[in-house]
């Protein structure tokens, strides 16, 4: 896994096999003539959208290729016990353009996961850049127009998206360690280019780029997007566009204040071919806890107090709105699922969104620079290493539960770097050192590369913190932004211990 990402233990794991299904759409983008198509990609593995039980839905965005991310492994498990006699299916996320996060039933246990995992730095090491955002940027919630809640007023639909769309993003994420692109949705909340999207969108993102989706008069339409920050725990990130100004912004309505049965339009990037496309539905349940795994991470999230909606929610939807029939939006799109029968149309879809109140608040907390325990200012730091998913502190042990979740090749070479579409391998040779976290394989242009460091060498301290997992060293290097320096101590494959004074570069989002 790479170093900024977690493992199973409640975390983030190195992707599994990609694949998003995806529904290729008639031109007129009627969505009752959508024909489902499974999407090349790693696997079989679906990604949002696709069919439960047998097939997990995933998150809205479509993989772009059939390569297979370096350390990339197929997720073990399956789905624990519930509660419920009779579980809703699984919700999936609208896709990224490189892959989707799947939403599992209400109630159900997460998955076991086993994967590689790769390590970058966070928290609390150089301070995260500053960028001039305030909570002052951020808009509050607005009352809902009355006989907005209605299921007797209708929804004209056209109407509703001349209102939203102006204030919609199309976004572009470049997953650079991984040879992908991913596509999702935003909302525009500040005419400065404050733009609100669902944290999957950017998850793994080195660079961002943001369309406009209705330009208007704005002569630029597309934009490089800044990561100021976001919230991994409830789903939520916050973009700013470069050079932006004068941006027409979303009309925000007040979730609290949203009933059953409510009509809605759900609008975004759907299929991840540009736009924003409409879906109408109504508000079905309220209050939902659900839980969602990434097919493209191969982690799981619990996400509370969701809008559910039979508003059909497609890929590359994530961070779109959700409408009333007033043109306020009420909650940012987030996840569906498609019933038990894999394709679109058949009856049986549940859309959820997160209620635009609190995903206004976390925008609101990391406009205001203040991180927390679930709120990331700004982008990780980044060693460039690749190590194992496995809580063993024996560098061979790790190895082998490396080789038993099937995720790496056998016998990798120790002199080279590991290009961004390259599949981490098992070190022939490992450093004669009892505990440590195993590297598993090293980034070409990174910090690691810099120092030395070849696959089979193991890291034992950083910053004067003891590594002794892949989980430890993880969480030492969460600590630390880009531009931070930190003392690496790490053992060779001759078995001698260097001590190196390391620049953390840039890692993805995470």
């Amino acid at each position: 896994m790479r170093e900024n990402e977690r493992d199973g233990e409640g975390g983030w794991a190195q992707p599994p096999d990609y694949i998003g299904p995806w529904t290729p759409r008639a031109e007129d983008h009627h969505e009752d003539e959508a024909a489902w198509a499974r999407w090349p990609g790693y696997g079989n593995q679906p990604g949002y959208g696709q069919a439960w039980p047998g097939d997990q839905p995933g998150y809205g965005y479509r993989a772009q290729d059939g390569r297979r991310p370096p350390g990339a492994h197929r997720a073990g498990g399956g789905y624990g016990g519930s509660e419920w006699a009779m579980p809703d299916p699984p919700p999936g996320r609208p896709r990224r353009g490189g892959r989707f996060l799947v939403l599992v039933a209400v109630a159900a246990l997460a998955a076991s996961i086993g994967a590689g995992v790769t390590v970058a730095v966070n928290r609390h090491g150089a301070a995260a850049p500053t960028r001039g955002t305030s909570a002052n940027d951020v808009p509050g919630p607005n009352d809902n127009a009355a006989g907005s809640g209605s299921s007797s007023a209708p929804l004209n639909r056209a109407a509703v998206a001349k209102k939203v769309d102006p204030g919609l993003v199309d976004i572009t994420s470049a997953l650079r360690y991984y040879g992908e692109t991913a596509e999702g949705t935003g909302m525009i909340i500040s005419s400065s280019g404050l733009v609100l999207t669902n944290n999957h969108v950017i998850d793994q993102a080195t660079t961002v780029n943001v369309r406009l989706v209705d330009p208007g008069r704005n002569s630029a339409g597309s934009f490089a997007a800044q990561v100021v920050g976001y919230d991994a725990t409830d789903d939520v990130a916050l973009l700013l566009l470069q050079g932006a100004s004068g941006l027409p912004t979303e009309s925000f309505g007040n979730s609290a204040q949203v009933t059953l049965g409510t009509p809605v339009l759900a609008l975004g990037n759907a299929e991840g071919r540009g736009g924003a496309t409409p879906a109408t539905g109504i508000i079905n349940a309220l209050n939902r806890s659900i839980q969602a795994s990434d097919v493209g991470s191969g982690g799981t999230e619990n996400l509370n107090h969701m809008l559910q909606t039979n508003a059909r929610i497609q890929q590359g939807d994530s961070g779109g709105a959700l409408a009333n029939n007033a043109g306020q939006v009420i909650g940012m799109i987030t996840a569906a699922n498609t019933g038990t029968s894999g394709h679109a149309g058949s009856g049986g879809e549940l859309g959820f969104a997160i209620p635009i109140n609190s995903a206004l608040a976390i925008a609101r907390q990391i406009a205001s620079d203040k991180p927390s325990s679930t709120v990331y200012i700004g982008l990780p730091g980044f060693l460039g290493v690749d190590v194992a998913t496995s809580s063993s502190s024996d560098p061979r042990q790790q190895a082998a539960d490396e080789a038993r979740a099937g995720g790496a090749r056998a016998g990798k070479g120790s002199g080279s770097c590991q290009g961004t579409d390259q599949q981490t391998g098992i070190p022939t040779r490992i450093a004669p050192i009892a505990a440590g976290a195993l590297i598993l394989g090293v980034l070409c242009d990174t910090a690691a590369v810099a120092a030395g460091m070849v696959p089979g060498d193991v890291i034992t301290s950083v910053a004067g913190q003891p590594i002794t997992t892949p989980g430890s060293l993880t969480d030492v290097t969460a600590r630390y932004h880009p531009g931070a320096i930190v003392t690496v101590i790490w053992v060779s494959l001759d078995g001698v211990e260097h001590t190196t004074r390391m620049l953390l570069g840039q890692g993805p989002a995470r």
